[in-house]
């Protein structure tokens, strides 16, 4: 008969792997799409149970962690099957593959991270420091495509997601880690595998505390920092344009735009006009300055709006994604051009190489990849224009502040590629994020929803719905300062990733042998 510890074993990794499953459900449930947020509070308790038990080596923690990260990406990614019909053209099984190996991809670096705490606990550092600093640095240092940070979940409170002005999504995540923290020692303790965790309780509370009092602060600061400004008014244009219409009925749409702004127009008077990312979709040919005639009509006022744009760079055609300001006396004199670039979107890498790959993607564009950050100027403000996928990444808007020194900020997309999927949601609720960190009013327009103004909290003042015609009127505030995230940036990623080489280096002090 086997030895009651061989039978243990299996046992315990069963339970362990069924509570990584768990963990990664809470993780999904409580991020952006599902919006059940206070999951989040509690998602990492379990992963953290699991590797705790005694039965536990090094490949076993790889592989819960990696049982946590699939079921985090299979819960959370279910809109990338959206893609499917107007991306792939309905192939299925190119889609499935693709899937997988993106979801195998996000798994393991959670069974990277599990592997870290493990290693972190055998070297006798408490779950605190072992859970906490691997995962802001795991989840920091992993390249994706469409990059995740835990403490994201938060924009849907946002009096706790206030803290982000401090140090971006990745300090979020580190408060989040806290939370899970004393819940992990509490249950522990209840369970009587711990003693009263009361410095635990107590360093919590003081956190909560004035992590709340600190989301307050700022909330009022804000809302009188844009009592004080000057006010534009703005007018967004959602014309809900079939994605493939869009490129092949290039008059239709650009009527359309026009028709729209010329509702918002005799609905009252305004100072920006908004059309989204593509929106004129024949193109303008560079050097600037180009008259704006052809694209504005009679209209007066300032338009930003989105446009492919070529222009002979060393004897060769060049194509960019951009944004152009059209101003009130008729011309275009400035540009934004999109610096990241969606792979197998907008760019198709080795596709000159391999034929194949523009077979497979049959929509992919071959767009330039730009390398400035210039701001538009709209009379004395400023504006930075990051474009659709651009709007996702804290650092990189990060450098945009930085650049250009923007006094607002406009985001232009075009989501009808996702149609109704949770992925519109969680691009406006990423965009919210940015307003937080660089303390400006926002404006996104896209092509089908859903537009939105958001104030420098991160709030919705107003928005447009999903799949629908319409126009979104506001008024919005250009303010200026730096905030400490726009001039340290990712300090907590440096941070964590200082006490992961600490901690695997040194042996806890708890643990070390005598001389």
């Amino acid at each position: 008969m086997p030895e009651p510890a061989a039978v243990a074993a299996p046992a315990a990794r069963r339970t362990g792997f069924a509570a990584a499953v768990a963990g990664g459900a809470l993780y999904f449930l409580g991020y952006l799409g599902w919006g059940a947020w206070p999951c989040l509070l509690v998602f990492l308790a379990p992963l953290w149970w699991a590797l705790t038990l005694p039965s536990v080596g090094g490949a076993t923690a790889a592989l819960t962690g990696l049982v946590f990260g699939f079921t985090a990406y299979a819960g959370g990614h279910l809109w990338l099957w959206a893609l499917v019909g107007p991306f792939l053209d309905g192939h299925r099984m190119t889609a499935a593959v693709l899937w997988l190996v993106y979801g195998i991809w996000f798994a393991l670096a959670f069974a990277l991270y599990a592997v870290l705490f493990h290693a972190i606990r055998r070297r006798g550092w408490s779950v605190a420091v072992a859970g906490i600093a691997p995962f802001v640095a795991v989840e920091w240092l992993q390249p994706q495509i469409f990059p995740l940070y835990a403490g994201n979940g938060l924009i849907a409170a946002p009096v706790w997601a206030q803290t982000a002005d401090l140090g971006g999504p990745l300090l979020l995540t580190a408060l989040l880690g806290g939370a899970n923290l004393v819940v992990f020692e509490t249950a522990a303790w209840w369970r009587q595998r711990r003693r009263r965790p009361v410095a635990v309780w107590t360093i919590g509370v003081a956190l909560t505390v004035a992590v709340f009092a600190y989301g307050r602060v700022r909330m009022l600061a804000v809302e009188t920092a844009s009592a004080e400004a000057p006010a534009i008014r703005v007018g967004l244009v959602q014309a809900n344009l079939d994605v493939h219409a869009k490129d092949a009925l290039g008059v239709v749409t650009h009527r359309e735009h026009l028709e729209q702004t010329r509702e918002l127009l005799r609905a009252g008077e305004l100072d920006l006009v908004v059309w989204p990312e593509s929106a004129y979709v024949r193109g303008i040919r560079r050097p600037l300055p180009v008259a704006s005639g052809p694209i504005v009509a009679e209209i007066a006022v300032p338009l930003l709006f989105g446009a492919s744009s070529t222009h002979e760079a060393g004897g060769r055609k060049v194509k960019s994604n951009a944004a152009f300001l059209a101003g009130a006396d008729g011309m275009i004199r400035e540009a934004y051009d999109k610096n990241l670039l969606i792979p197998l979107a907008e760019s198709l890498p080795f596709g000159t190489v391999l034929p194949a790959l523009a077979r497979l993607f049959p929509h992919a564009e071959e767009f330039a990849a730009a390398t400035t950050l210039p701001a538009l100027s709209l009379g004395p403000w400023r504006i930075a224009t990051p474009i659709c996928y651009e709007a996702i990444r804290p650092e990189f808007v990060r450098r945009m502040m930085n650049a250009g020194h923007p006094h607002l900020l406009v985001t232009l997309a075009n989501d009808a590629w996702f149609g109704d999927s949770q992925e519109p949601w969680l691009h406006l609720a990423l965009a919210q994020l940015r307003a937080i960190e660089q303390r400006r009013w926002l404006v996104r327009a896209t092509n089908s929803g859903v537009s939105a103004i958001v104030d420098p909290a991160g709030r919705v003042v107003s928005r447009t719905g999903l799949l629908t015609r319409e126009n979104l009127r506001g008024v919005v505030h250009p303010l200026d300062g730096e905030t400490v995230y726009a001039r340290l940036g990712d300090w907590p990623g440096w941070l964590a990733l200082a006490v992961v080489a600490l901690t695997l280096r040194l042996r806890s002090w708890r643990h070390r042998s005598p001389a």
